[in-house]
């Protein structure tokens, strides 16, 4: 990409290592927490449905002051952990956490629709053959449930990568520590003569959102096949 800039280029880095971090650390929550809305019963059910699902409802504004409050430095949770060597607020890692918490519902929703769509009784059936929950899991339900777990990684992916406002409110927008590509943009848009450097990474996004959205069908269509033995 040599006609990014290296200022440009930093920020597409950043952002798909924040991206990256984010998709990787929040995808076996993701699954467990689809599993558990899609196959469990428990008091307190639709409040945990809801609690994932906020942060497609909240401004997004909201949800990185949520984290600031929390998980800032001055906060009684942030200030033990700051204790701990672990810091959240104003550091990449924050702006990861950001991005998992705002992808985190798209990653949910396609997993758990995907758990809904799998008939019980082929879960019952290796279950009366003596097979343990965890082992029906990998070996039954997890490959029928793949191209969701596969579209709602990728889902998550573009999500953290597009992330803005959270991401800014909690970890502020430093260039080569949190700046990421939509922070870059918004940076540039804010001084004269940087259209074009904002211009060129909203090129970078649609690319990167296009080629996450079709890799996600063809994956999906792919691995669908291979279930169906097709």
């Amino acid at each position: 990409m040599d006609w990014l800039s290296p200022q440009e280029w930093e920020a597409v880095a950043l952002s798909l290592r924040v991206s990256f971090w984010a998709t990787l650390c929040s995808l076996p929550v993701g699954v467990f927490i689809a599993y558990a809305l899609a196959r469990w019963q428990f008091p307190g059910k639709q409040i945990v449905n809801g609690l994932v699902h906020l942060p497609l409802i909240l401004p997004p504004v909201v949800t990185g002051y949520l984290l600031l409050l929390t998980l800032g430095t001055q906060a009684p949770l942030g200030g033990f952990l700051k204790d701990l060597g672990i810091v959240f607020a104003f550091r990449w890692t924050g702006a990861a956490l950001a991005a998992a918490v705002m992808g985190f519902p798209l990653m949910v929703r396609a997993i758990r629709l995907s758990l809904e769509a799998v008939d019980p009784k082929l879960e019952q059936a290796a279950a009366t053959l003596g097979a343990s929950p965890l082992w029906i899991f990998v070996t039954v339900t997890l490959p029928l449930i793949l191209p969701g777990v596969i579209v709602g990684t990728i889902l998550g992916f573009a999500k953290a990568m597009g992330e803005f406002g959270a991401t800014i409110t909690f970890v502020s927008n430093i260039p080569g520590q949190t700046q990421t590509l939509p922070s870059a943009i918004y940076a540039f848009l804010q001084v004269p003569g940087g259209e074009s450097s904002a211009l060129r990474l909203v090129v970078v996004s649609l690319i990167v959102a296009m080629s996450a959205l079709v890799l996600s069908e063809l994956l999906a269509a792919r691995v669908a096949k291979r279930v169906r033995g097709v």
